[in-house]
């Protein structure tokens, strides 16, 4: 179930720092780690090979004829999904240019567009789209807060945020990994330092990668405070069918994914 989404931002339609610059690590266009999540299941099988896929699906809202953005869209597969649900336009946005390339080439769609651009410098126009979506990117978002503001102030009244950010309990593990016994079997999840929040190092991919990590507490009061009423709540845990993959029962003994939607009632 382990994949990580991240966002940078772009020059077309994005805004950047004070001095030019962008402000979230990308580590997807690092051409090792690009290669390695190319052969990740979800990567060749999109949606169904992802394991919170079966609870996610039902969260989304009716998209015919609506206006969907994509945060940290990856290879595409929510917006072409979105596309295929009705969708009237969707944007697509995502820090890596490897990214948005292959989202072109695997989910290209006539009212879908891809856009090299980071969530936290895209310009959030008002009152413009029916649902905002973000699929593991939130947890690379310093100021989640900022981002809450920002899609409560583009949805249109009545529109829905859904999204699926990795869980404070999988942020907050130790090196975000087991611990092991000597056979290599894992024992526990070691959880530290929870209300601290601020800045996780792991590796991913023969890769490092900077995370952030937010309490559960952050992330339902912070939408809550920015105006949002929450529809839902869930833990991502695997379907049945996909237990018997080696080290997905391991997935029951802790959560690694928090789906929530949230909508704006004004």
């Amino acid at each position: 179930m382990r994949d990580l989404m991240i966002s940078e931002a772009e020059i077309h339609g994005c805004n950047t720092d004070s001095e030019g610059k962008h402000t979230v690590n990308n580590e997807y266009d690092n051409k090792k780690f690009f290669e390695e999540y190319a052969k990740m299941p979800r990567s060749i099988d999109g949606l169904l090979a992802a394991g919170e896929w079966h609870q996610l699906r039902p969260l989304f809202p009716e998209l015919s004829g609506k206006c969907v953005l994509d945060l940290g869209c990856g290879y595409g597969w929510h917006c072409k999904f979105s596309a295929e649900r009705g969708a009237a336009h969707v944007l697509g946005i995502d820090v890596s240019r490897k990214m948005i390339e292959e989202a072109k080439r695997r989910n290209a769609d006539d009212k879908i567009e891809y856009r090299v651009c980071g969530m936290e410098v895209y310009e959030y126009p008002e009152n413009t789209w029916d649902c905002v979506i973000s699929n593991l990117a939130l947890h690379y978002i310093e100021n989640i807060g900022d981002i809450f503001r920002n899609v409560y102030q583009t949805l249109k009244p009545g529109g829905v945020f859904l999204f699926n950010i990795e869980h404070p309990v999988f942020t907050a593990g130790v090196g975000q990994d087991w611990i092991y016994d000597r056979e290599g079997k894992p024992q526990y999840w070691p959880v530290d330092n929870y209300f601290m929040p601020g800045e996780r190092h792991t590796r991913f991919l023969g890769c490092d990668v900077v995370k952030q990590h937010h309490t559960l507490t952050q992330i339902l009061m912070g939408l809550l405070e920015h105006g949002f009423v929450i529809d839902a709540v869930e833990e991502a845990k695997p379907p049945e069918e996909m237990l018997g993959i080696p080290g997905m029962k391991d997935e029951l003994r802790r959560p690694m994914m928090l789906l929530v939607r949230a909508s704006v009632n004004r």
